[in-house]
């Protein structure tokens, strides 16, 4: 189980997460919304390694992690997906797959690899070509599958579907679906809450770095709170 409990995050002065708690069961997925600048991000980048915290604690299964480097979370069993999907430009698709398999529990191997490129046969078609010669919608394919090489425990997925053409959309969900039929964790963060909404088991939805709303992700009332508090 993932818990995060009174999570604080500071840019400077700035006190942008303000006590934020969270907690996941294996197989889940929980949607966070909110308007932007409302601490979604930093949330993932607090949870990852990149941010440090200022107060509160991050636990996978009764193992405190806050403040541990992005390597030593990586090594645990997280994986994010950052807005900009932070492919290697100068890397080939396969390389960049290759730096997946590093954070894979137990190690990586060749056999592994294939078969994800049995999942993504885009990415088979192109395992020679550059990371940053792909267009937006690989770019985000091959994001998801170094993801998916390393077989974490819990990730972070940011702004998946941004930029993308409807295919490519319903693609990255189905993928969210696999990753929780898998028992992976699963924090999304979309802006599209239509299709969000249909794959998440619970959301919450944050306002000036503090959690206003929780809910449902298949409650009709707690689904009409949410585009209620969302104006949408």
């Amino acid at each position: 189980m993932l818990q995060i409990d009174q999570l604080h995050a500071h840019y400077g002065l700035a006190h942008v997460l303000q006590g934020v708690s969270l907690k996941a069961e294996a197989g889940e997925v929980i949607g966070l919304f909110g308007r932007n600048g409302v601490g979604k991000t930093t949330f993932f980048k607090t949870i990852a390694g990149w941010l440090r915290p200022t107060g509160g604690s991050v636990t996978l299964d009764g193992k405190t992690l806050t403040g541990s480097s992005p390597d030593a979370m990586n090594r645990a069993g997280f994986a994010f997906v950052p807005e900009d999907r932070r492919i290697f430009p100068g890397l080939t698709v396969e390389e960049n797959l290759m730096m997946g398999l590093l954070g894979r529990r137990g190690g990586g191997s060749k056999i592994h690899l294939e078969s994800v490129y049995d999942r993504f046969s885009r990415l088979a078609e192109r395992r020679k070509q550059a990371g940053n010669t792909l267009s937006g919608g690989e770019q985000q394919m091959l994001a998801m599958a170094r993801v998916m090489v390393a077989e974490p425990r819990v990730v972070l997925v940011d702004e998946p579907s941004e930029g993308l053409a409807p295919m490519i959309v319903a693609e990255v969900f189905a993928i969210i679906r696999e990753m929780r039929e898998a028992g992976t964790i699963v924090l999304l963060v979309e802006q599209n809450i239509h299709e969000a909404i249909s794959v998440c088991d619970r959301f919450m939805v944050l306002e000036r770095g503090q959690a206003i709303l929780t809910g449902e992700g298949d409650d009709n009332d707690d689904r009409k709170r949410l585009l209620e508090v969302l104006a949408i």
